[in-house]
């Protein structure tokens, strides 16, 4: 079996509640995989904290995709690493994570991939939230960045990394990505946070998400639609 190396590259911006409840479970993670973080201007303690953990961390302009890209670059001058995986600072993923994409990548027809999600709220209603995201993405090979996506990093420089957009950054690069192999649709779940949902209410988000990639697909620009999803918050 090849041995493979994973890099977990994390976009940040003012992420010190996230980071104070998972930072040991990053922490713990290197053992199996190399991390970087990358910090879009926070101005709260995210940095303080990545610095006092010793946790590798870089910077950048502000914007997941040219973050994700910053840290892509930055963990390639010190680090080795074949598999790029992609995931947000209140993602919780594990060391039997790491080993399965380590696995799944030995097929040399598969250029990377996705799990499936769980929402980490108890309510009934993100069961089925949950279900519906795992089930669209299995079914269109379509992924978001909640569901850590991985890629072989030679396809991702081929491919340009994310394209340099202010939303659907996830949704565009997982289409592209179709286009060069095999993806890989891991039933393993890894827990996001629901605060989005229950900050702003499980019906008006979904509502909210739903008309935001419909408008995505009718062709509507990133930046108009960050611009209602500002002002839908």
């Amino acid at each position: 079996m090849m041995d493979l190396s994973v890099v977990m590259v994390i976009p940040v911006l003012n992420e010190e509640q996230s980071l104070r409840q998972y930072i040991t479970k990053f922490k713990a993670l290197e053992k199996d995989c190399s991390i970087m973080f990358c910090d879009g201007g926070s101005d709260d303690e995210t940095c303080a904290l990545l610095q006092n953990h010793d946790l590798n961390y870089c910077h950048s302009l502000r914007g997941r995709a040219l973050q994700m890209n910053a840290g892509a670059a930055a963990c390639k001058k010190t680090m080795k690493s074949d598999i790029l995986a992609f995931i947000h600072a209140d993602t919780h993923i594990s060391s039997s994570d790491i080993e399965l994409i380590k696995r799944t990548m030995q097929d040399s027809s598969v250029v990377g991939g996705r799990f499936d999600v769980r929402l980490s709220g108890n309510s009934s209603a993100f069961r089925v939230i949950e279900f519906m995201i795992n089930l669209r993405s299995r079914i269109s090979g379509i992924s978001t960045g909640d569901q850590c996506q991985f890629v072989r990093r030679s396809v991702f420089e081929e491919m340009g990394g994310f394209p340099e957009q202010a939303l659907m950054e996830d949704v565009a690069f997982s289409k592209q990505l179709k286009r060069h192999g095999k993806i890989a649709c891991l039933k393993n779940k890894v827990v996001t946070s629901s605060r989005r949902w229950e900050k702003h209410g499980i019906i008006k988000t979904v509502i909210l998400m739903w008309k935001l990639r419909f408008l995505y697909w009718l062709g509507t620009s990133p930046e108009k639609l960050t611009e209602m999803y500002r002002n839908a918050r």
